[in-house]
């Protein structure tokens, strides 16, 4: 890229919160979630702009006398709010985000409300945050837009004629054309997705859904026969147009968890919880509460391995860390009963005067603390029934400096295209086959874990973050693919083995 130009990240989220007080006071608080933990690195150490939602309504637009807040509370960066109203709020990000793209993306199509005022609404936001970005951006910058809640910014912008280079990355799966010919909005959606100069995704069959529902749909559109068969970037091209296609698997910043992993207050901290818990072994989950990260399905698979494995009472503990999201939203509030109820019902069967089965927290936890439960506990089970990466698989990789620990990690979470020679892959819906496999994490021997747990770090070290964003730059300015790296690691491992 041109010394001159600088990067503008464009999320629905930006990386803080603001919150009103009663008085009228500004709070400027640190966001949470996968695309913060990956980007705000990555911008502290390239002067850039992001372009977000502070996360809270406001009926107008934002007053100047809140710009200074948010930008004392950036480091390195400046930072540019979009605000929201009640109505986009619940027709944008509820509606058309939430309650359409969200679960049709994570082939949960029972839970689509296709109803067409979301989608006006999802239209004139984008149109906002376009707007936002055609008055900040410079003619060098390169516009880098994220996630599902904004697909048609990239549109949007040509229709202002912005002839800048955007990129857009795609942090959710992007599902077979089966799932998304069910959406009323197919080809406006494929369409806008054209309009970027390149694409990227986690994982290759991503890319590779996304490749065929553009043939179903779109129709006119050519595959570059010479770089066709480069398992990491391709082109299609439109007409005049060539638009990038690229596999990019999102990560950590690996030494900044690495480092804090060796913080003795951390290392207090899980000293005390180990303490608490001499003779157990720990089974951690931390997860946000979404009906796609298989929590209840975790949750029967514990309590079968406790009926089944009688000799593991006492010796086993399950903490279920779960994170407070979209409370508002009818699903999640019922999924937080159907935990609670499940928690309830295994402490009820198993517990007894000196042991507690599973631990349950629904809040939020600050970095120290997360960081010690990771290095605590032995086993970390991920079990989503869909998701794009997962980060908390890596973070917990990139803790466990003492190597003893043991992944069991779900086949359809994107993290297991990198991880499944070392960790133990389950089928989320397979309730026997996670009891086995909790069973076979439990007496793995030392040794072998050793080398699994290495084997893992060494993919999260050596493909961190800084990597995948030099990645996705680097596909967006090559001017010859023929030579781009191959993605070999990251063909589709065979689930039948």
């Amino acid at each position: 890229m041109d010394k001159k130009s600088h990067i503008i990240i464009v999320s629905n989220r930006l990386p803080l919160i603001l919150k009103k007080t009663e008085g009228g006071k500004i709070e400027v608080g640190k966001g949470a979630g996968g695309l913060v933990t990956a980007m705000a690195p990555v911008l502290k150490n390239r002067k850039g702009t992001w372009i977000g939602w502070p996360g809270y309504v406001q009926e107008s637009d934002i007053d100047d006398n809140m710009l200074p807040a948010i930008q004392t509370a950036a480091s390195g960066y400046s930072v540019k709010p979009v605000m929201l109203n009640s109505n986009e709020v619940k027709n944008y990000y509820e509606g058309f985000s939430n309650s359409i793209i969200w679960p049709l993306f994570h082939d949960f199509t029972d839970k689509c409300i296709f109803l067409p005022e979301y989608w006006k609404s999802y239209q004139e936001v984008n149109k906002k945050f376009a707007l936002t970005i055609y008055q900040d951006a410079n003619d060098l910058d390169f516009i880098w837009v994220h996630d599902y809640q904004l697909i048609l910014v990239g549109a949007q912008l040509r229709k202002m004629h912005i002839r800048n280079p955007i990129g857009f990355f795609l942090h959710t799966p992007f599902p077979p054309f089966d799932t998304f010919a069910r959406c009323p909005w197919r080809f406006e959606l494929l369409s806008a997705m054209l309009e970027y100069d390149i694409i990227g995704f986690h994982t290759i069959q991503n890319k590779r859904n996304f490749i065929r529902c553009v043939k179903k749909i779109i129709q006119d559109v050519q595959i570059d026969k010479k770089i066709k068969s480069n398992a990491s970037v391709s082109e299609l091209r439109l007409g005049n147009r060539k638009v990038r296609i690229g596999v990019f698997p999102i990560s950590i910043d690996y030494n900044e968890f690495f480092l804090k992993a060796w913080d003795s207050d951390v290392y207090k901290r899980a000293k005390e919880m180990r303490k608490n818990a001499p003779d157990m072994k720990i089974i951690l989950g931390v997860d946000r509460l979404d009906y796609t990260k298989g929590i209840p399905e975790k949750l029967i698979a514990f309590k079968q391995f406790l009926t089944c494995f009688p000799e593991f009472h006492k010796k086993s503990h399950f903490i279920q860390l779960v994170i407070p999201s979209r409370r508002e939203i009818s699903a999640y509030a019922d999924l937080k009963l159907q935990i609670e109820q499940l928690v309830g019902e295994i402490n009820g069967m198993f517990a007894t005067g000196d042991w507690l089965p599973v631990q349950y927290m629904f809040r939020t936890l600050d970095r120290n603390e997360l960081i010690s439960l990771y290095r605590t506990c032995e086993i970390a089970f991920i079990a989503p029934l869909k998701d794009g990466m997962n980060l908390v698989a890596k973070e917990y990789c990139a803790c466990n400096i003492d190597e003893k620990g043991v992944l069991i990690l779900s086949e359809f979470a994107g993290a297991a295209q990198q991880f499944h020679q070392d960790a133990i892959l389950v089928n989320p819906h397979d309730i026997e086959g996670m009891t086995k496999a909790i069973y076979k994490a439990f007496n793995m021997p030392l040794e072998e874990r050793n080398q699994r747990m290495r084997n893992l770090r060494e993919i999260v070290k050596n493909k961190d973050v800084f990597w995948w964003l030099n990645s996705f730059l680097n596909a967006a300015i090559e001017k010859d693919l023929s030579s781009f790296p191959q993605a070999d690691e990251y063909l589709p491992f065979n689930l039948l083995k």
